[in-house]
C-alpha cells in the first residue's frame, strides 16, 4: 500500500508537466507571433510585387527552406518569382514555376513531386485579388504544422499583395503607350535602375533589346497615318505574345521599342528575337518599299557599362542588323 506522500508525489508530477507542457505551447505560439510580427513589419514599406515577393521569400527561408516563391495572379496579368539558385538550375526552376502557375494548372493536377522538387501550392482568395503562390523545395514534403505556419502567412501576406496590385494599376494607367497599351519610356526610366541593381547583386544575366520597324514610313506613306496606328498596334500585339511575363517591353516612341530580358544570356535572347522578327514578317503588312519587318540589336548587360552606354552599344548593334538587310538580328 502506498504512502500518503507517494500518493501526493502522483498528482503533483501530473501538475507540473501539465505546467510545463502548457508553457512550451505558450512559448511556441508566442515565437510564432514574434516571426508573424517581423512579416507585417516587412511587408509595411513595399509597394511592388517583385519586391513583395522577394522579401517574403527571404523571410521565410528563415524557417522554412525553399529553391523559389513564385506568384501569379491571372486577372491582373502579374506574375513574379524569387529563386534562390543561379544558371541553368535557375531557369530550370523558373520555367517549371510558370508552367505551375498557368492560369489552366489546377491545385488537382499539380503533382507533389516533379523534376526533383516538391512542389507546394496555394490560393490566395481576398476581396478581389485571387492569386496562387507556388513553393519549390528540394529534400522533404512540409509537415503539417509548416503548412500551417505558411498557411498562416499567406492570409497576412493577402492585404499587402491587394495594396501592391491595387498600386501598380493605379500607376499603370499614367505609364501606359497610349496607342500599343504597352509600357511607356517613363517606366522604363522608373524600372530600368532596379532592374539591373537586382542583377548585379545576384549574378544574373541581363539583355537589353532594340528594335525598330523596317519600311514603317512606308505604311504612313502609302497607306495613311490611321492604318500606321493600326500596325503599331498588330506590331505590339504580335510582340507581347512571344515574351514572358518577366520580361518587359517598352514603346520608347513612333515605331522604336526596347525589351528587357532578364536572366536571359545574350545567346539565348537571340532565339526569341528571331521569333520576335517572324511574328512580325507573318503580319504580312506589304508596303511599295517591301514587306514590314522588325530589326533587333542585342547587347548584354555587364558592370563596366553604365546605362548610357549600353543603350548607346544595343542602338550601334540595332543599325547593323539594318546594314545587313534589315528584318533580322545582331549580338555583340
Amino acid at each position: 500500500m502506498k504512502s500518503f506522500a507517494e500518493q501526493v508525489d502522483v498528482p503533483i508530477t501530473n501538475t507540473v508537466e501539465n505546467l510545463l507542457s502548457e508553457l512550451s505551447r505558450y512559448r511556441q505560439q508566442s515565437e510564432k507571433l514574434q516571426r508573424i510580427n517581423t512579416l507585417y513589419q516587412r511587408m509595411a514599406g513595399i509597394l511592388d510585387l517583385p519586391a513583395m515577393i522577394e522579401a517574403y521569400s527571404i523571410w521565410l527561408m528563415e524557417f522554412i527552406g525553399h529553391e523559389l516563391i513564385g506568384y501569379h495572379n491571372p486577372n491582373r496579368q502579374r506574375m513574379h518569382m524569387f529563386c534562390s539558385y543561379h544558371g541553368p538550375k535557375r531557369r530550370q526552376a523558373i520555367q517549371l514555376a510558370q508552367e505551375l502557375l498557368a492560369p489552366e494548372a489546377t491545385a488537382e493536377q499539380c503533382p507533389h513531386r516533379l523534376e526533383g522538387f516538391h512542389v507546394h501550392r496555394w490560393i490566395i482568395d481576398s476581396a478581389g485579388c485571387r492569386g496562387v503562390m507556388v513553393m519549390l523545395r528540394k529534400g522533404t514534403l512540409l509537415h503539417e504544422e509548416d503548412l500551417e505556419f505558411v498557411e498562416e502567412s499567406l492570409m497576412i501576406l493577402a492585404d499587402p499583395l491587394q495594396r501592391a496590385l491595387n498600386y501598380e494599376e493605379i500607376f499603370a494607367q499614367a505609364r501606359k503607350d497610349a496607342l500599343t497599351g504597352l509600357p511607356n519610356r517613363t517606366v522604363f526610366e522608373e524600372r530600368i535602375g532596379s532592374i539591373i541593381e537586382q542583377a548585379k547583386r545576384h549574378g544574373h544575366p541581363l539583355t537589353l533589346a532594340a528594335l525598330d520597324l523596317d519600311h514603317f514610313k512606308a505604311v504612313n506613306d502609302s497607306m495613311g497615318h490611321l492604318k500606321g496606328d493600326h500596325v503599331l498596334k498588330m506590331v505590339a500585339e504580335a510582340l507581347q505574345k512571344q515574351i514572358r511575363l518577366t520580361d518587359l517591353l517598352v514603346r520608347m516612341g513612333g515605331d522604336e521599342f526596347l525589351l528587357i530580358l532578364p536572366d536571359t544570356t545574350v545567346h539565348d535572347a537571340r532565339f526569341l528575337a528571331e521569333r520576335l522578327c517572324q511574328a512580325v514578317e507573318e503580319l504580312n503588312v506589304v508596303t511599295k518599299a517591301g514587306r514590314l519587318g522588325v530589326s533587333i540589336g542585342l547587347a548584354e548587360w555587364s558592370a563596366e557599362i553604365d546605362l548610357n552606354d549600353w543603350l548607346e552599344r544595343a542602338d550601334d548593334i540595332l543599325y547593323q542588323a539594318k546594314a545587313n538587310g534589315r528584318a533580322q538580328v545582331a549580338i555583340n
